[in-house]
């Protein structure tokens, strides 16, 4: 038994020592490439796909509800401001408003008969003070009697409720029934107008949803028109690339199945909300229309990203791990692992926010073969 037991020890020392010799350990420091970090800005060309689509598109709804005399345009026209539309027919409320007016004239000579009568009582209020007055006086030197007085006292009171009720009666048919009338024939006005229902933009009528003699609805759209003199790109920028985008920034625009230059852009507006599918951010780009674009047609917007200074260092010098990134950086003969935090990328290069400084050397070759600590040479 102790002679089997010393047979395997052999030969186990044995395999040790054929395994060693089949993996000799390198000689010397390992040679790697490095390149010296530098502080810099990343520019980057960056492509979006998007759509365009009207700078601006306005449904138009009626407020009066009647039927369509007039429909003045069709699907494609081009209208100004202020150009007719659609006109209602308001032949009932032309005959509300006649009613209304008539009302009101009738309202006004009330008003003006009440006036008459204000005017009366008032100067049936004078003569009866005057009498109450001249009688006050012959009573204090026994002239006439306490019951002439109090007979001129009860007029006098009389004539001051008869005024009274004369004001209150102006008050209610000359003030509040003329303005009532005026209110009343005003609204019917109102309405009468808005039988009118014109452009509120230049564009195009790019939907006709009412036809003559159909009923309009304030609820439902009669046509969209949109003004496509100046369209907007719309797509999705992700949110390392939005930051670095800024209102009014140049575009370059190329629309798919169209030849040429293309059009020049410019970022109108950056969404300040992402989309509800992940991190990215609706951004608007406006285009002059030279007469050859057409909403719905889709398109790439190319612009250049430049990036907040920072630290830049080569892709090349990047390492992977666990879902960490790092660099070596080359110190006295020996490298150091150092995690580090991205920014934006470029085709060859990369903003790092955090773990290394500018003017440090990193490592840009033999990755794999370096573990913190690994002796190198340049």
């Amino acid at each position: 038994m102790m002679r089997t037991i010393s047979t395997s020890v052999i030969c186990v020392a044995l395999l040790a020592a054929l395994a060693s010799c089949s993996a000799p350990k390198p000689a010397g420091p390992l040679t790697v490439k490095t390149e010296a970090t530098v502080k810099g800005r990343i520019v980057k060309e960056q492509e979006l796909s998007g759509v365009l689509v009207p700078s601006k598109s306005v449904n138009i709804f009626a407020k009066l509800a009647g039927q369509a005399k007039t429909v003045g345009v069709e699907i494609g026209d081009r209208v100004a401001p202020g150009q007719l539309l659609v006109e209602i027919d308001t032949k009932e409320l032309n005959a509300q408003l006649e009613v209304a007016e008539a009302s009101g004239a009738t309202v006004r000579d009330q008003a003006a008969q009440a006036k008459v009568g204000i005017e009366s009582a008032r100067l049936n209020l004078e003569q009866a003070q005057k009498n109450y007055d001249r009688n006050k006086a012959l009573f204090a030197t026994k002239a006439v009697t306490q019951s002439a007085l109090d007979d001129t006292q009860t007029k006098l009171d009389l004539a001051k409720t008869a005024y009274d009720n004369a004001q209150r009666q102006y008050q209610t048919v000359g003030v509040s029934g003329i303005a009532q009338a005026e209110a009343q024939a005003n609204l019917i006005k109102v309405q009468i107008s808005n039988s009118i229902i014109t452009s509120p933009i230049l564009g195009t009528v790019t939907n006709r949803n009412i036809n003559v003699g159909e009923m309009t609805s304030p609820s439902s759209p009669l046509m969209t028109i949109a003004d496509t003199t100046n369209l907007k790109f719309q797509g999705n920028a992700s949110q390392d690339e939005v930051v670095l985008m800024r209102v009014g920034d140049k575009v370059h625009i190329s629309v798919d199945g169209m030849a040429g230059a293309g059009y020049e852009g410019r970022i109108a507006q950056v969404g300040p909300i992402a989309a509800s599918t992940g991190q990215y951010f609706p951004i608007a780009i406006s285009i002059v229309n030279d007469g050859k674009l057409l909403a719905g047609m889709t398109a790439k917007a190319t612009f250049s990203l430049t990036s907040s200074e920072g630290v830049i260092v080569p892709l090349a010098a990047l390492s992977s791990d666990g879902g960490k990134t790092s660099v070596f950086v080359v110190t006295g003969g020996k490298v150091s692992k150092r995690s580090v935090s991205l920014g934006v990328a470029g085709p060859s290069s990369v903003l790092i926010l955090s773990g290394i400084e500018a003017g440090e050397t990193v490592a840009t070759s033999n990755l794999m073969m370096l573990q913190d600590g690994t002796e190198v040479r340049q």
